[in-house]
């Protein structure tokens, strides 16, 4: 079974405040959002790591390391 966040854990992951999370939700921002109910959401923990994955490799040009870094921690 594929672990799932709440919007406040991948928050403080992200360094982000929640209320972020939610404009993303709405604007279509490249984090996947599961929904459960009219008010609750869930990320799935892998969909979290290859957006910080993808987000850095836009930074340093080198997905495939920043992949096996946030696979390994």
């Amino acid at each position: 079974m594929k672990k799932l966040l709440t919007r406040r854990e991948v928050a403080e992951l992200l360094g982000l405040k929640s209320q972020t999370l939610a404009k993303w939700g709405m604007t279509g921002k490249n984090l996947s959002v599961i929904k459960i109910g009219p008010r609750t959401v869930r990320y799935l923990n892998d969909d979290v790591m290859s957006f910080i994955a993808l987000s850095t490799a836009n930074k340093s040009g080198n997905y495939n390391a920043n992949a096996r870094q946030i696979e390994e921690s």
